[in-house]
């Protein structure tokens, strides 16, 4: 053994225990790395650093942008109201539809980010239905796992990979090669959930605590509005049919807010913001909350032909999406001390509606609209979230309190949803046929995001996650060293000693074995950008096509299911869904053996050795 490769396998060991133990992160270890290989006399200092210009690195950072433009336009957020709406009620069906939403969504952007944004939806969808969230969240991150087994883009060390075969000369996979591979291990992971789910008990909870900061419903009880809220169907007989909204004069009047204006379209319901020049149609539904205790609400409904409807579910009382409640409290100094909330023209000036006030801890019982402000009071305020928003920047008239969790639903871009897909389908069918280099193909994407308005400069600098690219610019460099120390031909030289003269299919299993080994223990795509260039050579040592070895790494990479550290996506329902370790381990080692068995029957069948 030469110093050289010495001193890269010391580097290798080193960085192995490091990314075990978890100090430094992940990024901090692939930087120590870019520092230390330069010494080793095998890289020069530019090559040390040429990972940060890697087409695959860009890649990556350009998808991070597309996934967040899909969370601003409501795509994601559009999903999960689907799966809480088809699955009725019904656990399994739920289970289903989560696995195959999430492997989906996850097969054309980060999965990390998708399974962060639907750990929420999990947890409310199981609330509703009086499911244990431990019985969801395996399901959840094991179909992020796999969508990493479906398309090119799925998941970084596909990406990775396909690089490494270009520079080699080779031609690369095709964007769906992988869903060869991983539409049977999804297909068979979601009959297995179905079964294995109940291993993980009915009885267990998970160790989520409860949230500091208030809900919809909290804000109303601390009003005494909860038992205020209405919804009124507007048929077309109804006399108010065709009218304008500001014309009911409702608040100023009657002391009644308008939350929002629910109406029909094509595609199901949708909640209006209660603009005042917006017109009322046949079928319009009004969602009122009664600020003033007085109105006879049934004496309105009768007059105007109306209906009364059921109201929300105390979970979800009103609409969040669009239209937020806020506490504001009025400072010393405001305009607004002296004055009643119409006096003050609240509604007309700023697009929000005084639905209670708080007086020395109390809610005012009073006619509301009417009630003259003193400093120190505490209003509930409704309207638009891009309003509620501009208040935080605007701190002399009120003082914005705490942000409820509804807030964090708000999606700025909505209506442009349509042009995000439309842009993400672009994308897909371009990347499909090859049309130019990925790289470049997804950076024309982020443009065209930004042009479209579907994303701004700073959302898309936020949505990158610089770690990720970090620990993969670094680590490039290394598997260069460790080519150039003679590292990569003594371990393919050791695999073909051992299984060169076997059938390919214990070679395949065998590399496969290693590189899922590996993955357990630190980053999947570290573990590719390692296992690439071995299973190139031990390709060339057998005469073989590298394609079905590097095919082998990349879904052997994407099984990381055995253990809480093996991928992000285990960590982040670790605690939503209240595991342990030995979980993962006993739902995961059944479907990570029967990867393997995919990988290694499949794989000589797909490609020509």
């Amino acid at each position: 053994m030469t110093f050289e490769l010495a001193s890269v396998l010391v580097l290798l060991i080193i960085s192995l225990a490091l990314f075990v133990l978890g100090k430094p992160r992940m990024d901090v270890v692939a930087v120590l790395l870019v520092i230390a290989m330069p010494f080793t006399g095998l890289i020069s200092v530019s090559e040390a650093l040429k990972g940060f210009s890697d087409p695959s690195v860009i890649l990556i950072a350009a998808l991070f942008v597309v996934g967040e433009a899909l969370v601003r336009t409501g795509v994601t957020q559009w999903i999960g109201d689907q799966l809480s709406l088809r699955s009725g009620g019904s656990e399994a069906k739920m289970l289903v539809l989560l696995m195959l939403f999430a492997a989906g969504l996850s097969a054309f952007m980060s999965s990390t980010g998708v399974v962060a944004i639907f750990i929420p939806i999990v947890l409310s969808a199981a609330r509703k239905v009086h499911i244990p969230p431990n019985r969801l969240m395996m399901s959840l991150s094991i179909a992020a796992l796999i969508s990493g087994m479906l398309t090119l883009v799925a998941t970084p060390p596909n990406m990775v990979l396909n690089a490494e075969l270009i520079r080699q000369g080779y031609d690369g996979f095709g964007f769906f090669d992988f869903s060869l591979f991983g539409v049977p291990v999804l297909v068979f992971a979601i009959l297995y959930m179905l079964f294995m789910r109940r291993f993980l008990g009915p009885g267990k909870q998970a160790s989520t605590s409860a949230s500091l900061r208030p809900r919809f419903r909290d804000l109303l009880e601390r009003f005494g509005l909860a038992d205020r809220i209405a919804r009124i169907a507007i048929p077309a007989a109804s006399n108010i049919t065709g009218h304008r909204l500001d014309e009911l004069g409702l608040f100023g009047r009657d002391g009644v807010a308008i939350f929002a204006l629910e109406r029909r379209r094509r595609h199901g319901r949708e909640f209006l913001l209660p603009q005042a020049h917006e017109q009322i149609v046949a079928n319009d539904r009004l969602i009122v909350i009664l600020s003033s205790p007085s109105f006879d609400l049934d004496g309105y409904i009768a007059l105007h032909d109306l209906q009364r409807c059921a109201s929300f579910e105390n979970s979800t009382p009103l609409p969040n999406r669009d239209v937020g409640l806020v506490e504001a409290m009025v400072p010393p100094n405001s305009p607004l001390v002296g004055k009643s909330p119409v006096e003050a023209n609240l509604r007309t000036i700023s697009e929000l509606s005084v639905l209670g006030i708080c007086r020395s801890q109390q809610p005012v019982t009073g006619d509301v609209a009417n009630t003259q402000l003193k400093a120190g009071d505490t209003l509930l305020l409704s309207g638009p979230w891009r309003t509620i928003q501009r208040l935080q920047e605007h701190r002399r008239d009120l003082v914005l309190l705490e942000l409820p969790e509804e807030a964090e639903e708000y999606v700025p871009e909505r209506k442009r949803a349509k042009t995000a897909i439309a842009v993400l389908a672009a994308m897909v069918l371009a990347m499909t046929f090859g049309v130019l280099p990925n790289a470049q193909i997804a950076l024309i994407t982020c443009i065209a995001l930004g042009v479209f308005g579907c994303i701004d400069l700073p959302s898309a600098y936020r949505a990158i996650n610089w770690q990720t690219l970090v620990l993969i610019a670094g680590m490039i460099p290394f598997a260069l060293a460790l080519e150039r120390a003679g590292g990569v031909d003594l371990a393919a030289a050791t695999v073909l000693d051992t299984f060169g003269e076997s059938a390919p299919r214990v070679v395949l299993g065998t590399l496969f074995l290693v590189t899922m080994t590996l993955s357990l223990f630190m980053s999947n795509t570290a573990t590719a950008v390692l296992m690439g260039p071995i299973a190139l050579a031990i390709a060339k040592g057998m005469g073989a096509s590298p394609e079905p070895f590097m095919m082998c790494v990349a879904l052997a990479a994407s099984t990381a299911f055995m253990t809480p550290v093996a991928s992000p996506v285990n960590l982040l329902v670790l605690s939503p869904g209240g595991y342990r370790f030995v979980d993962f381990l006993k739902i995961g080692t059944p479907l990570a053996l029967f990867t393997l068995l995919v990988a290694v029957g499949l794989l000589p069948i797909v490609y020509d050795f």
